[in-house]
């Protein structure tokens, strides 16, 4: 009979060349394959969902076939999910890896909270203003002016 140990070992698609992003908190693994338009690309995007991590008890993960993000793109995420990582893959191998980092401003990324801020009303880009907090972050509207905890906007992105 198998232990625990050899049930929780997940077999996950290897990719030959793309990007992993590894660490995302459970549930937004969804919304960064829309932040970054994933649902249009012409190769395999694998999403897993739930898998238990160490440091977060659960994690999602995106793997994209054929296509290495860009520190910038990775950047967006931030919002979402801080503690991602991004793997490079090449041939079959870890070629580069780093964290997504908090942009000082966020362009085109979230929705306005604001039910009044003009972004709402008129077909316009929104853009915020990020400032990392001791717990947390901040963003300001760049047209309302109204200031927003890191919580209040995820369920706002694009």
């Amino acid at each position: 009979m198998k232990n625990e140990k050899q049930l929780r070992t997940f077999k996950v698609f290897a990719i030959k060349e793309g990007t992993v992003i590894d660490h995302i908190p459970a549930g937004q693994a969804l919304k960064i394959i829309q932040i970054l338009k994933l649902y249009s690309h012409d190769h395999i995007v694998t999403t897993g969902l739930n898998f238990p991590s160490k440091t977060l008890g659960k994690k999602d993960i995106v793997k994209v076939e054929n296509r290495e993000l860009t520190q910038d793109e990775a950047n967006k995420l931030a919002i979402l999910a801080p503690t991602a990582t991004i793997n490079i893959i090449r041939n079959f191998e870890l070629a580069k890896k780093f964290l997504v980092e908090i942009p000082k401003q966020l362009s085109k990324v979230i929705f306005c909270p604001n039910p009044k801020c003009i972004t709402n009303h008129e077909n316009m880009h929104t853009l915020f203003y990020t400032k990392k907090e001791k717990v947390g972050l901040k963003l300001q509207c760049h047209y309302c002016e109204k200031i927003f905890s890191q919580n209040d906007i995820k369920e706002y992105c694009v």
